[in-house]
């Protein structure tokens, strides 16, 4: 998912208007698929494969409330480059209500071994100024600060001073986005992925990442359900699914 505009006709999804469209690179922006592996916490490419494969359009309905999409990712012969002898089937729900969207990732062992993954859904958020932006709700939660390599407890609200890559322990309840605009982002996930990753690159990165304009990080903050921490594992025949949903407040 690249683009979602809520009623007020406002972008809330950040998609670098450099991003590459070649079919086998990663986009920068909307929400990639971190499976099954999240950055290089393991053998595979980073972050995984599935965001770099086609998706396969499994099913779709519509209410006179809400649209749903379903897509399909499946075991293949290219998969099987990258994760020998492992079978599954991971499919991304997505539901767009009114200035509501929810995104849910399921995970299925359709073979006859067990395998453990770690994952993510790397949602790029659109926001007016990062330097006047704030996260709030994960005061006390364990952090992992990945730019210090420092481990700590959160004080005060998330706000972004140059590069931050922060690896939280998740909180109970949504969090909230804040703008100077005052356009507000509830974002709640649920229990099954077990940590929330924050993160901009800042503006030294920035301009070291050609698939991004060396200010696109002023406009930009991942907030990512993810399972990092404590990776899933499933025996054959098991199921996992997690969920993210962003509503405007």
């Amino acid at each position: 998912m690249l683009s979602w505009t809520t009623s007020d006709g406002a972008e809330r999804m950040y998609l670098s208007p450099r991003a590459l469209f070649d079919g086998h690179s990663p986009i920068r922006g909307g929400v990639p698929v971190c499976f099954p592996q999240f950055n290089q916490r393991g053998p595979l490419p980073k972050h995984g494969f599935a965001r770099n494969l086609p998706w396969r359009l499994e099913a779709s309905a519509a209410s006179t409330d809400s649209i749903q999409m379903q897509l399909l990712l499946e075991a293949s012969e290219q998969t099987r480059v990258w994760w020998p002898d492992h079978s599954f089937a991971a499919r991304l729900c997505m539901t767009l209500s009114r200035d509501a969207l929810k995104l849910e990732l399921s995970a299925h062992n359709t073979g006859a071994t067990s395998w453990g993954f770690t994952a993510a859904l790397h949602s790029y958020l659109r926001v007016d100024d990062i330097a006047q932006t704030q996260l709030d709700g994960l005061v006390g939660q364990a952090r992992w600060n990945a730019v210090a390599d420092v481990r700590d407890v959160q004080q005060g609200p998330v706000t972004f001073h140059g590069e931050y890559d922060s690896v939280f322990a998740a909180a109970a309840a949504p969090l909230q986005l804040q703008q100077c605009s005052g356009a507000s982002l509830s974002i709640a996930q649920s229990p099954d992925w077990g940590n929330t990753v924050v993160w901009n690159p800042g503006s030294a990165l920035s301009a070291q990442l050609t698939d991004m304009p060396d200010d696109g990080f002023q406009h930009m903050l991942c907030v990512e359900a993810a399972c990092i921490d404590q990776p899933v594992h499933l025996a054959p025949g098991e199921q996992w699914s997690g969920w993210q949903q962003l509503r405007v407040l």
